[in-house]
Parts: C-alpha cells; structure tokens; sequence
C-alpha cells in the first residue's frame, strides 16, 4: 500500500512538472482584473466625452470634422486600454514568474505569443478595412471577436480557463455584431465585467 501511494505521488509529480514544462502558468488575475477596469474606464469616457455609440453598421464620419475627430480620440482610448492592459499583465506575470523562480521568457511563453498574434494581427488588419469604409459599427464586434480567436488559439499553452474565456469573448462579438445598437454594451461585458470575474476566479484560485 506504501508503495502504491508513492508511485501515484511519483506520477502526479511528474505529470505536474511535464504541465510546467509545456504551459505558461504565470498568467496572475489581477492582470484580468485591472484589464476589465482598464476597459470599462474606456467604454465610459468613449461614450460619455465623445458620444461613440454607433446604431448602424455604415457610419460616414467624411462629412463631420467634429465626428471624425471624436472618432479619432475614440481610437487613441482603445490603444491605450490596450497598452494598459499588455503592461499590466506583463508586469504581473514577471513578478508571479519570479516568485516561482521560473523564467517568462522561455520557450512555451513564445509559442503562446505567436498563437496569440495571428489572429491578432489578422484582427487589427480587418479593423483598418472596417475603418476605411465607414463599418464603424462592427469595431467593437470584431474587437472581441477576433480577441476571442486569440484566447482560444493560445488556450492550449496556459490554463484551460483561458479557452472559456474566449468563447465567451466570441459569443459576446456575434451578439454584438448582430445588435449593433448595443455593441458597445456588449464590448464593455466582454472586455470589462467579463475580465473582472475571470481575474478574480483566477486569483482565487491559482494566484493565492
């Protein structure tokens, strides 16, 4: 019986040094958790100092010099949500990887990344076509669709809550895309409350 309890603590042991090995696992929740407040701080001011809430797919913004410019800080806030929200959660991942003694930068965190990229870079490349003609109404949509696709591409490299996650992001996108009158709503779930319940669920129960 002895025996047989320390091969299964062998074998668990194994098994959890082989997931370390092939996943990154130094996602923290409070990366999640700052990106949702990072969004719905975004989503508030978009809305609130600059009107962007688009009611139809095709939005001319060449015929308005104050709506093109609205449009403009519009995008300036999303990349910087953005930033914010890379920074953040490279800085977490640093200090929970130091904290484990385990290096970021390494082989699995690469594959991560380049999962992650394509349908990223994919993603923004569409969003410049929606851009130039007009389609400001699927922004937000594509936004979490295609931020979606990248969660659940790079899934099999980290936690498995990270595929969830973006499922939900995707689902979130088509309703968005098909109730363009309430996109931003549905951005601000997905990118916002969305990513604080994920973070709090992942603190709670890896990072603690």
């Amino acid at each position: 019986m002895g025996k047989e309890q320390n091969y299964i603590e062998d074998l668990a042991e194994i098994r959890s040094m082989m997931e370390r090995s092939s996943k990154f696992l130094s996602l923290s929740g409070w990366a999640g958790i700052m990106a949702g407040i990072y969004a719905l701080a975004g989503a508030w001011i978009a809305y609130y100092f600059f009107g962007f809430n688009p009611d139809k797919i095709v939005y001319n913004i060449i015929d308005s010099a104050q709506e093109l410019s609205d449009l403009s800080m519009v995008i300036i806030i999303a990349v910087l949500v953005l930033i914010l929200a890379i920074g953040t959660a490279i800085l977490f991942s640093y200090k929970k990887s130091h904290k484990k003694g385990e290096k970021i930068w390494n082989a699995t965190s690469r594959r991560l990344l380049t999962n992650m990229a394509v349908p990223l870079l994919t993603g923004g490349i569409f969003i410049l076509v929606l851009l130039s003609n007009d389609l400001i109404g699927l922004l937000a949509p594509s936004t979490l669709l295609f931020y979606g696709l990248a969660l659940f591409n790079a899934g099999k490299f980290t936690y498995d809550e990270v595929k969830l996650l973006g499922i939900v992001q995707m689902v979130l996108g088509l309703f968005g895309a098909y109730f363009i009158e309430y996109s931003l709503i549905f951005w601000s779930i997905g990118f916002g409350i969305v990513h604080i319940i994920y973070g709090i669920y992942m603190y709670l129960r890896y990072d603690r």
